[in-house]
């Protein structure tokens, strides 16, 4: 029941999340040895719903959502009904369940004595030693998440969540359906969800219309979907009616401090309002499994290195090394998933996460890279095919309102971006040009001075970065930039891997106040401009500066790529444009900003573009 948005915690404790209050919810207990249940040994706020239960009925008989059928039915008859409702959707020929997150075990004990075979998992040993002591030890409980959970294949016939899908990742729900449940079998749900979203951040709700898409993609039909919305909202007011009622029972009894309980009471009240609003509800939803897919999505992590290192370098020609692929994807909580046929991996699209200014406001961002398709799998380029697959379903995990990820942003070629297009998956809303320059080795300027940075630079350059970062920040009120404070050039430029870039601060000879910050990448040949940091006003003699170190070097021209809104402040430098522009790109299969909203408003360079 009962989720809390600061310490998000699923009702049956399937899993303990440590940024986020509201009500979290649990399962029904009819045993009449209170001391079973002791609520001063439930986490919080388990805790609390278990105390003031106890205190308002004598009885504690159930920690999830109730649902009531009139105005007059109290929590612990609504709580049964939404049990009965539950177990009704469970046919008698059903043999095999696999219940995930048992709670207090009244499902699972009621199932067993239908004479259903009957397997439960938590990651919760708490959970299985309240299951011991009230229904005794022969109980086929395991202390596992679903995630590291295994089985032979087929070993189900229904896999029931009742409460506790909001907290494992969908992938993995129907991935491990795909291994464990037959052609025919069932997933069935009992849960909140998302139902409409506006607001940016994490909601801690699976999207409803993600979740359905996302199962008619890898294999399952739904059978079934009943809004329960309207009879499971009252459960909130009943809790805040009760936290009030019993608040110093709590404080004393349970040794809690007002705030704690002023958070939950606030977590439940914003819950209350994304009810009456209909932006969250609680939904009954049946799956069947109706074919094995041909293609498979699902998370990539550490364990899977070996395998993105060949795809990658039998897509792209040359290898990736270890340091590369935990630089890029082993931080930060950047994300990656994969496509696999026959177990081989056969596909990959990765984001790396970035903290971007948006109209002057932090949001977070991705940088949508290393997209690739096994060449003997890239013909299919439709609403079918491992690209589609795999671009859709990281939009619907991550990206948009109510997720971790506001918006993304690439650099795909001209014809992926097309396919892309056409299949809904992102708009255009900008494009990358190059500008380039004849190095000038000249004599140093009359009025300012470069200072290299190298890894162990001084603590008063790192303010000196950041404060010429803030000035920058502040010229960009109305686009989107990335934010380049000292710890993002750390982290991006002087912590890479493999290749070295030279950071130069300018600074005057007199005053000895920085003037901009340049970072460059020298190659054979050539001198790229990577990143300039500072106000729009000395891009000028940032780039007389990078022209004469790369006349220095002896370089044969200097360059940058910068998006086509931007590139008057380095024509007007004496640079020319060449080449082609590169589209950057917005997603749009999942409900987020608008393309409008973000069109020409990006700053980026080239170190935005590539980790080369």
């Amino acid at each position: 029941m009962m989720k809390y948005n600061v310490l998000k915690f699923e009702q049956s404790s399937y899993q303990a999340t440590p940024n986020a209050y509201s009500v979290a919810s649990f399962h029904t207990m009819n045993s009449p040895d209170i001391e079973l249940v002791n609520s001063k040994n439930l986490v919080f706020p388990l805790n609390v719903y278990a105390h003031v239960l106890l205190l308002e009925t004598g009885q504690v008989d159930a920690l999830h959502y109730g649902l009531f059928e009139n105005s007059e039915a109290t929590i612990p008859q609504a709580q049964h009904y939404a049990t009965n409702l539950l177990l009704s959707h469970i046919p008698d020929a059903t043999k095999r369940i696999l219940e995930v997150g048992v709670g207090l075990g009244t499902t699972f004990v009621k199932l067993k004595l239908r004479g259903h075979q009957i397997h439960g998992i938590t990651p919760d040993s708490a959970q299985i030693a309240i299951l011991n002591k009230r229904f005794g030890e022969d109980l086929s409980v395991d202390c596992q998440r679903l995630e590291d959970f295994k089985a032979s294949p087929e070993s189900f016939d229904l896999m029931l969540f009742q409460e506790s899908a909001q907290y494992i990742e969908p992938l993995e729900i129907f991935n491990q359906a795909l291994d464990l449940l037959p052609i025919g079998g069932d997933i069935l749900i009992m849960d909140e969800f998302s139902l409409r979203r506006e607001e940016t951040g994490s909601e801690g709700l699976h999207s409803l219309h993600d979740m359905i898409r996302l199962a008619e993609r890898m294999g399952f039909k739904l059978t079934e979907q009943i809004d329960l919305s309207t009879m499971a909202a009252p459960t909130l007011a009943h809790l805040l009616r009760l936290t009030a009622k019993f608040r110093d029972s709590l404080v004393s009894e349970l040794s809690l401090d007002s705030e704690s309980l002023e958070k939950l009471d606030e977590s439940n009240k914003n819950y209350q309002r994304k009810y009456a609003d209909g932006l969250f509800g609680y939904v009954l939803l049946k799956f069947k499994k109706t074919l094995i897919p041909k293609w498979r999505v699902g998370i990539l992590n550490d364990r899977h290195t070996p395998e993105m290192q060949q795809l990658f370098s039998g897509t792209f020609g040359h290898d990736m090394s270890l340091q590369m692929w935990h630089w890029k994807y082993g931080q930060n909580g950047n994300r990656a998933l994969g496509v696999w046929r026959n177990d081989r991996l056969i596909a990959h699209y990765g984001g790396m996460l970035r903290v971007v200014l948006l109209f002057g406001q932090i949001i977070t961002a991705v940088q949508i890279g290393d997209v690739m398709v096994d060449s003997n799998e890239r013909g299919i380029l439709t609403r079918r095919g491992p690209f589609f697959l795999m671009a859709a379903t990281f939009q619907e995990n991550y990206v948009g309102f109510g997720k971790p990820i506001l918006t993304g942003y690439g650099f795909p070629n001209d014809r992926a971006m097309r396919v892309a297009e056409r299949l809904g998956l992102y708009s255009r809303v900008g494009s990358m040009v190059e500008i380039e320059w004849r190095p000038k080795p000249e004599t140093p300027h009359l009025l300012t001075q470069i200072n290299e940075i190298d890894a162990q630079h001084a603590i008063w350059q790192t303010t000196v970065v950041d404060d010429l970062w803030q000035k920058m920040a502040a010229e960009f009120k109305d686009a989107i930039i990335g934010v380049r404070d000292s710890a993002y050039l750390r982290c991006r430029y002087l912590d890479h891997p493999h290749h070295d870039y030279q950071l130069l601060l300018v600074i005057g000879r007199i005053d000895r106040q920085a003037r901009g910050l340049i970072v460059l990448r020298h190659d054979s040949n050539e001198t790229e401009i990577m990143d300039l940091i500072g106000p729009l006003r000395a891009i000028p003699l940032m780039i007389a500066h990078a022209r004469r170190i790369a006349g220095v070097h002896q370089k044969r021209r200097l360059f940058i790529r910068i998006p086509k809104n931007f590139a008057p402040h380095f024509t007007k430098t004496g640079g020319s444009r060449i080449g082609q522009e590169i589209p950057i790109p917005a997603p749009t299969w999942s409900h987020g900003l608008s393309s409008e909203k973000l069109r020409d408003l990006w700053w980026l360079t080239g170190g935005d573009m590539d980790f080369r």
